[in-house]
C-alpha cells in the first residue's frame, strides 16, 4: 500500500514539475516581450548612454531585410564601425522575408533582432503580432504622415513606383505624358510592367475611381503588356531596350542606372505613388537594446545619408534632398491590405492570367 501511495506520488510530482514547466515555457515569450517593450520604449534622459552600454554586452544583432547587399553593406559597416557590434544580416525579397519570419515564429524560433524592408512586408508582420512599437528621439525629424498609423515600424526611406524608359528608342517627343497615353498604338506589346505591383494598381485606380479605375487597367492590359518578375530586371530590360518603357519601376534604380550613363529617364505620370519603406523590431528579440541601437543609426543623420548616397529618397528631414515628394502621394498600405484579395485577384486577371 505505501508502494502504491509513493508511486502516486512521485507521478503527482512529476505532473506538477511537467506543468510548472508547461506554464514557464508559455509564459517566457510573453516575459520577454514586456521586457523589451520597456527598453523599445524608455525615454529616461539617459537613454542613449544606456542603449549603447547593453547593445554593446550584447555584442550583435540579427538583421532580417530587403534591401540589396549593394545597399546594405556601407549602412552595416558604418554601424559595425561605430559601435563595434556585428550585424548579421539575412537577405530575401519581400516574400521570402516574410515566409521565412512568420515560420520561423509559428515554431517558437524567430531568429530576427530587427526588420528593414518593404511596407507591405511590414505589415503582414505587424498584423501577425511579431513586431514591437519603439520610441526614437530622430522620429522628430520625420514627417508624422509617413508613418504607419499603428507605429509599430519607422519609415526609413521612400521608394517610388515611375515610368521608365530608354532615351535612345523613345523621343523626347513622344514621351507618354498621361496615363491615358499608353493606350497609343505605337505603345501596344512594348510596355513592361513588374508582376507583383499590386499595391500600385489598387492605389492608381482607387484615386481614378474604381470603376473608371478598372476599365482604364482593362484597356491597358489589352494593349499586351509585357509581364516581367522583379523591378530591378525590369529596369536592366528598359536599359538593355528590350522594353523600351516600363510603366512600374523604382526611381532608384532609375537613378543609379543613369549615373553610370545608361540610357534611361523616368517620369511620374499622375496620379503618381510611393511607399514608406521601414525598420522595425522584434517582440522577442534576443538583443533587444542592439536591435534599438540599429533602429536609431538607420534614422540618423549618419545613416540616412547612405541610404541618400544609395540613391533612396531620405525620410530625415536633416538630410538635403533634391527629389521633388510633393508631385507623389504615400500609399495607405494598413488600409489597403484589408482589401488586399480583392486587389490581388483584379491584378491576376488582368495582367497575370493573361500570359
Amino acid at each position: 500500500m505505501r508502494r502504491a501511495v509513493s508511486t502516486s506520488a512521485r507521478n503527482f510530482s512529476l505532473l506538477f514539475r511537467f506543468r510548472n514547466l508547461f506554464v514557464a515555457l508559455l509564459l517566457a515569450p510573453l516575459a520577454a516581450s514586456a521586457a523589451n517593450r520597456d527598453i523599445y520604449m524608455y525615454r529616461g534622459a539617459d537613454r542613449a548612454q544606456r542603449l549603447v552600454a547593453e547593445a554593446k554586452k550584447e555584442g550583435s544583432v540579427v538583421l532580417y531585410s530587403t534591401m540589396t547587399l549593394e545597399d546594405a553593406q556601407p549602412l552595416l559597416a558604418a554601424f559595425e564601425k561605430k559601435y563595434g557590434i556585428k550585424v548579421n544580416m539575412w537577405r530575401g525579397v519581400n516574400q521570402k522575408l516574410v515566409q521565412r519570419a512568420l515560420a520561423e515564429a509559428r515554431a517558437g524560433k524567430l531568429g530576427a533582432d530587427a526588420f528593414e524592408g518593404s511596407g507591405p512586408g511590414l505589415e503582414i508582420l505587424q498584423q501577425e503580432g511579431l513586431l514591437e512599437q519603439f520610441w526614437s528621439p530622430l522620429f522628430a525629424d520625420i514627417p508624422v504622415e509617413a508613418f504607419p498609423k499603428h507605429r509599430y515600424y519607422a519609415p526609413d526611406n521612400l521608394l517610388f513606383t515611375v515610368m521608365g524608359y530608354n532615351t535612345k528608342l523613345v523621343a523626347p517627343a513622344d514621351v507618354p505624358k498621361s496615363y491615358e497615353d499608353l493606350l497609343e498604338p505605337q505603345w501596344r506589346g512594348k510596355i513592361g510592367i513588374e508582376s507583383s505591383n499590386v499595391a500600385w494598381f489598387a492605389s492608381v485606380a482607387k484615386s481614378m475611381g474604381d470603376e473608371k479605375g478598372l476599365a482604364y487597367f482593362q484597356k491597358l492590359a489589352a494593349t499586351g503588356p509585357q509581364v516581367r518578375s522583379g523591378h530591378t530586371l525590369l529596369t536592366e530590360l528598359v536599359v538593355a531596350g528590350e522594353v523600351p518603357i516600363a510603366l512600374t519601376v523604382y526611381n532608384q534604380a532609375v537613378d543609379k542606372l543613369k549615373e553610370k550613363g545608361a540610357p534611361i529617364e523616368w517620369k511620374a505620370l499622375q496620379p503618381a505613388f510611393g511607399r514608406a519603406d521601414g525598420i522595425a523590431v522584434t517582440k522577442t528579440a534576443p538583443h533587444p537594446h542592439a536591435a534599438l541601437l540599429f533602429a536609431d543609426f538607420v534614422l540618423s543623420p549618419e545613416g540616412q545619408r547612405i541610404i541618400k548616397a544609395a540613391s533612396r529618397v531620405p525620410v530625415n528631414r536633416t538630410v538635403d534632398t533634391s527629389f521633388d515628394t510633393r508631385i507623389f502621394r504615400i500609399i495607405d498600405l494598413a488600409a489597403l491590405l484589408k482589401e488586399w484579395d480583392t486587389w490581388e485577384n483584379r491584378w491576376q486577371s488582368l495582367f497575370l492570367q493573361r500570359r
